[in-house]
């Protein structure tokens, strides 16, 4: 009897079947582009909160209590550089610096635009985001009334590297007063609000431009992953503003949670496709083979082994296609993590938005974990129709039919 079922069972082998190899073929392709996808969809996110918490907010930031409602010059944090000292030696603060900002007019001779000069520590703003990463055009320079400009303000402007402007604001006396300046660099933090109207100088200079205490500061930016950090500045500093980067950001995190659901809708729709395509395997497969099915119970084997062998069948068919789709999904990640995709010919429209002309992918184990679960629930729910169909099958019948 064993025999005869291991013959029949080999001469229907659905391993031996093309459309099988077909629907393996079609769940590696779906699961890679999927994977892809996903990797793009959460590397733009990833490297859009990554670039805003360099150029700007860090995962921290602290004002004095009414700065980010009024940006007057009289709500500055005082003695900015003790607190500083201060967060640098709390555990999981990684880098610290301090900014000083003021909004007014910057001019050429042909052009003005609203902007915000933003006074900054090269050194130290390198080792909190790695400023220098940030420049399109000239040389990270702020000596001798240098400034760096946003890419988008640069274009508002029409300036370049080497271009004369000049800031104008009040200063902490309430009178009117202009510096003027000359452009040695153009960056872009694809931090919008930046990119369209900062001006970077030295945070001395500013300082004396405004006639502000050195020691005092409108922002404190704080690195740091621990996530108790955060409620120990609030509980050490509860006179200040102490505000996370996505309290700073809600938009970041509005892009995150779309993102969520793109990835999702994604999902949903290739699993969909899996599902379909080992349902029209499985279920074609079993109606090929019902007079096989029939001999094996007329000669006395059980519904359940038939169930087992069913479902082993499918699984199969499910972990080759996501074997399969795992190998050509990582390779495709690696290389877009690597090399991104060029959408330069897009790059205004991108920039516009905070996204870089280069788009890079990020590779998370939860990629392939979710969709092995994914394809292997797929493949279980996809024999159940076939197994009811079999269950409701006359032995007599089948074998008398022809095959």
């Amino acid at each position: 009897m064993y025999k005869l079922i291991l013959k029949l069972a080999w001469k229907n082998s659905f391993l031996r079947r093309s459309r099988t190899l077909l629907v393996i073929i079609m769940i590696a392709v779906s699961m890679s582009m999927m994977l892809a996808i996903e990797g793009i969809y959460d590397g733009m996110v990833e490297n859009m909160v990554d670039k805003n918490k360099r150029s700007d907010s860090g995962d921290i930031s602290i004002f004095a209590k009414e700065y980010r409602i009024n940006k007057d010059l009289a709500y500055m944090i005082k003695n900015a550089d003790e607190i500083k000292a201060e967060i640098e030696s709390m555990k999981g603060a990684q880098a610290v610096v301090l900014r000083v900002k003021a909004e007014g007019l910057l001019s050429t001779a042909r052009k003005s635009s609203f902007a915000s000069v933003v006074g900054i520590d090269l050194q130290e703003e390198e080792r909190f985001g790695k400023f220098s990463e940030f420049l399109k055009e000239g040389t990270i320079d702020l000596q001798k009334q240098g400034a760096i400009v946003g890419l988008e303000l640069a274009k508002t402007l029409k300036v370049g590297v080497g271009s004369k402007v000049v800031f104008s604001t009040q200063d902490i006396r309430g009178e009117i007063n202009s510096i003027a300046l000359y452009v040695r660099a153009i960056v872009q933090t694809t931090n919008i609000s930046l990119d369209n109207s900062a001006i970077f100088i030295d945070i001395n200079q500013l300082h004396k431009f405004l006639g502000t205490d050195s020691k005092n500061a409108m922002q404190i930016a704080i690195r740091g992953e621990d996530e108790e950090l955060y409620g120990k500045l609030k509980i050490a500093f509860a006179e200040l503003d102490v505000k996370s980067f996505l309290e700073l950001q809600p938009m970041m995190k509005q892009m995150q949670d779309l993102m969520i659901i793109f990835n999702s809708v994604t999902f949903l729709i290739v699993m969909g496709v899996v599902f379909i395509g080992i349902f029209g395997v499985m279920y074609v497969s079993i109606l090929d083979r019902v007079r096989e099915f029939g001999i094996m119970i007329s000669v006395g084997m059980h519904y359940k082994y038939i169930t087992i062998q069913i479902f082993l069948e499918s699984i199969v068919i499910g972990v080759l296609g996501y074997l399969s789709g795992a190998v050509l999904g990582a390779v495709l990640l690696t290389y877009l993590e690597h090399y991104g995709i060029d959408l330069s010919a897009f790059s205004d429209a991108l920039s516009a938005w905070g996204y870089e002309a280069v788009i890079y992918a990020t590779i998370k184990a939860s990629y392939f974990t979710t969709t092995l679960g994914a394809i292997m629930a797929a493949s279980m729910l996809s024999v159940i129709i076939p197994l009811a169909k079999i269950k409701r099958l006359n032995p007599i019948e089948v074998i008398k039919a022809e095959k």
